[in-house]
C-alpha cells in the first residue's frame, strides 16, 4: 500500500487541484494501486474541511494540526509515521498539480528495486518564473484563465502548454536536482533517515526539503530515481519563498538556519539517477531544452 501525505496551509484554491490530481480518474495506471492519501492542514486559519477532502474518493484523509509550527516538518513527520501504507509519497507543498503517471511509475519503482528513492521535477505554472511573473501582474487569477484553457483535467500532460520554466536552476530531468517537490521511498528508508529534521524552524520549513533530499542522495543503498516525462507544477500561492520577486526572496534568511542546524554550508549532492519513464509528446520542447541545458551542466561540473 502507498500513502500519499501532501501538506497544505492557507490554500484551499491550489488544494482542489492538487487533490484532484491524486485520484484515481486522473492518474493513469493507477486503478490498481492500493493508496491512500493524508492530506495534512498545518494549522491554516482559513482550513480545508474533512468533507472537502472526501469528496475526492474514499481513500482521501484529512488531518488538521492545532498549534502547528510555521514549519511543517513536524507535522509531515507524524502523518507519515502514521501511514497505513509501507510505500511513501511526499508533498511538502500541497500547491503542486501531479502529472499523471506519478502514481503508475512510483509503482513501478517500488515493484522492481528493494529501497527506490524516486523524485519528480518541479515546475511553475505561469509565462515564466512565478518571482518574475508577480512583477508583470500574473497572480492566481491569471493562473485560473490559464489553467482552464489548457485542460488540463481531461489530459494532466496538458500542464506543460501552461508552464515555461522549471522551478530552478536544476534544469530539469537531464540536469542536477537540488529537491523534488513530490518524491518516494518506503516508509522504513524515511524513518531510517530520520524524516524531516525538525530543527527547521523557518516559515514553510525554510530548506528542510532540499537538506532531506541532499540527505537521501548520500545513502548508497537507496537507489535514485527520475521519473521521465513527469512533474509536478506549482501554483501561485503568495507562498514565502516561490511567489516573492527575486530581490525579496528569503535564500540567506532561510541559508542561515540551515548552517545552523546542519554546522556547514548547503552543498549540493552530484549524482547520476536511474530514470523511469518517457518523454510525451507534450514535453519534448522542454525536454530538449533540458538535455542542451543539464548535460552541459553536468560537463560544468565536471561529472
Amino acid at each position: 500500500m502507498l500513502t500519499v501525505v501532501v501538506n497544505f496551509f492557507n490554500n484551499r484554491r491550489e488544494a482542489r487541484n492538487t487533490l484532484y490530481s491524486l485520484t484515481t480518474g486522473y492518474q493513469q495506471g493507477a486503478s490498481h494501486i492500493e493508496y491512500e492519501v493524508i492530506a495534512v492542514d498545518n494549522g491554516s486559519s482559513e482550513p480545508l474541511s474533512a468533507a472537502e477532502v472526501r469528496a475526492y474518493g474514499p481513500q482521501f484523509r484529512y488531518r488538521y494540526v492545532n498549534n502547528a509550527s510555521v514549519s511543517p516538518a513536524a507535522s509531515i513527520n507524524a502523518a507519515c509515521r502514521d501511514a497505513a501504507g509501507e510505500r511513501l509519497m511526499v508533498l511538502i507543498d500541497g500547491a503542486h498539480i501531479l502529472s499523471p503517471r506519478i502514481l503508475h511509475l512510483a509503482d513501478m519503482a517500488f515493484s522492481a528495486l528493494p529501497s527506490p528513492f524516486v523524485a519528480t521535477v518541479l515546475f511553475h505554472l505561469g509565462p515564466k518564473h512565478q518571482y518574475d511573473s508577480v512583477l508583470e501582474g500574473y497572480n492566481q487569477q491569471v493562473e485560473d484563465g490559464v489553467l482552464a484553457a489548457s485542460g488540463w483535467k481531461e489530459d494532466g500532460y496538458r500542464l506543460y502548454s501552461a508552464s515555461s520554466a522549471f522551478a530552478d536552476a536544476s534544469e530539469g530531468w537531464f540536469g542536477m536536482l537540488f529537491e523534488s517537490g513530490c518524491f518516494a521511498l518506503r516508509k522504513a528508508d524515511f524513518l531510517a533517515l530520520g524524516g524531516y529534521d525538525e530543527r527547521f524552524q523557518s516559515r514553510g520549513g525554510g530548506l528542510v526539503n532540499l537538506e532531506f533530499f541532499r540527505r537521501a542522495l548520500l545513502r548508497p543503498a537507496l537507489q535514485y530515481v527520475v521519473l521521465l516525462g513527469e512533474g509536478t507544477f506549482h501554483q501561485f500561492h503568495g507562498g514565502v519563498a516561490t511567489n516573492q520577486p527575486r530581490e525579496r526572496q528569503p535564500w540567506a534568511e532561510f541559508h542561515e538556519e540551515y548552517v545552523r542546524v546542519c554546522r556547514e554550508p548547503y552543498q549540493q549532492v552530484i549524482r547520476a539517477p536511474l530514470y523511469l519513464g518517457s518523454i510525451p509528446a507534450e514535453a519534448r520542447r522542454i525536454a530538449k531544452y533540458s538535455a542542451a541545458r543539464g548535460f552541459e551542466l553536468w560537463e560544468r561540473r565536471g561529472a
